[in-house]
């Protein structure tokens, strides 16, 4: 039996242990490899405007810590359980010993729209969230950073509160926070610059130049609109896009400048047109060059994958394709598959520089952030394609094999502890 259920916790078990067989990991290590090291459950009460009372459940789950803290993001969502956490938690340490960070994979998050709350509420349930989790973080135990539905405020809010109860200020504690208290210039750009970063690298070797080329993006929150910018500035030719509000496409292309200015101000895609709209079913489904999913889990299954007509697939959002679907793709060479564990690492590589930087107190300029950034994700880049072509397997068992042994040859090194 396991806390660990769900349909999203499957998925990251069924990939592992495919990964396991690859390695031929022996069954009795498996266990301590998958299984985070610690889970915690909270609750957290906060008053609302009205006066009543009300209770919201929390969690944080931290993989491992052999490698140095853990490090991951903290959502607000109502789809927020144990089982969804506990695998973003995983994946998260992949993703770390891929890109060669000291770092294990942690998430955390609370079941709760946060679009339902003021903002008195979502400060408070903010600050009333990291309280309950002061016993088990810190700047060498456990570092938080933004997810879906939170943002650099409520990183400076977690930050203010774990500094209020240290009786100092304590910057490393999380990253994503604003640049006036400790964050990096370019974090909340990290993702989507290395997801448009790693798409020209891919365009590259398939011989395909990015001047003209199409994109259909699935999300439009700040990963997916800072894709978006940043493979606009290369020349790619938006022709679909959607959010949970609205669907636009328009094979002659979409207005970026125009979208961007719109979701800025409206905070969502709804109202930008009633000329383009689309039925977001079909969104993935429709031909392009380039094909993002940047929003949730699942969303593309073995059905979806016989019906992909993209060249490049990169997967900016956590776990979009299913097992059933990595199946079907390892039928199709002809789609170019960027892994989620390598497309959107540009966010925890960023993270990481910011905790370095808060630990040193010096900081760097954007520049020399996003130079460095994408030698990080130049090198994971090579060591996946390399292993993909000495091996003869898919991107994401080179991806997912880099990064699980890894993880297993420190627990190796460091020992089981009596």
């Amino acid at each position: 039996m396991s806390i660990y259920t769900g349909p999203v916790f499957e998925m990251a078990r069924t990939q592992f242990h495919r990964i396991a067989d690859h390695l031929a990991i022996p069954a009795d290590e498996r266990d301590r490899l998958l299984y985070p090291k610690r889970a915690i459950a909270v609750s957290c009460p906060i008053h609302r405007d009205d006066g009543t009372t009300a209770v919201f459940q929390g969690y944080r789950v931290q993989h491992h810590l052999t490698l140095g803290p853990t490090k991951g993001g903290t959502r607000f969502a109502p789809s927020v359980d144990i089982g969804e956490v506990g695998a973003l938690a995983v994946w998260m340490s992949w993703k770390c010993a891929l890109a060669g960070l000291p770092y294990g994979g942690a998430k955390g998050g609370v079941t709760v729209d946060p679009r339902s709350l003021s903002r008195h509420e979502l400060e408070a349930l903010s600050r009333r969230y990291m309280q309950e989790m002061i016993p088990f973080v810190g700047p060498h135990t456990d570092v938080m950073a933004p997810d879906m539905g939170t943002n650099e405020q409520i990183m400076a809010w977690f930050m203010d509160t774990y500094s209020m109860y240290q009786g100092q200020t304590v910057m490393e504690i999380v990253t994503g926070k604003p640049v006036a208290v400790g964050g990096t210039l370019g974090r909340k750009e990290a993702t989507g610059r290395g997801v448009a970063y790693l798409v020209e690298r891919a365009m590259g070797r398939l011989g395909v130049p990015m001047a003209g080329a199409t994109a259909i993006v699935q999300g439009f929150g700040n990963v997916g609109s800072v894709t978006v910018a940043s493979l606009a500035d290369r020349g790619v030719k938006l022709i679909g896009v959607s959010d949970h509000t609205a669907c636009y496409a328009d094979p002659r292309g979409l207005d970026v400048s125009a979208l961007l200015q719109h979701v800025d101000k409206a905070g969502i895609l709804a109202g930008f047109s009633t000329e383009a709209l689309a039925d977001p079913a079909g969104l993935l489904a429709r031909p392009c060059d380039i094909l993002v999913p940047a929003a949730m889990e699942r969303v593309i299954d073995a059905a979806m994958a016989k019906r992909l007509q993209c060249r490049v697939l990169a997967e900016a959002a956590n776990g979009p394709t299913t097992p059933d679907a990595d199946e079907v793709l390892e039928q199709r060479p002809e789609i170019f598959v960027l892994p989620d564990i390598l497309c959107n690492a540009g966010g925890v590589i960023v993270s990481y520089f910011e905790w370095v930087q808060d630990l040193q107190q010096f900081f760097w300029d954007e520049a020399e952030v996003t130079d460095r950034l994408y030698r990080v994700l130049q090198r994971a880049f090579a060591q996946v394609m390399e292993r993909a072509g000495r091996e003869g397997v898919s991107h994401r068992t080179a991806a997912m094999a880099i990064g699980v042994q890894k993880v297993r040859d420190a627990k190796q090194a460091r020992g089981l502890f009596p």
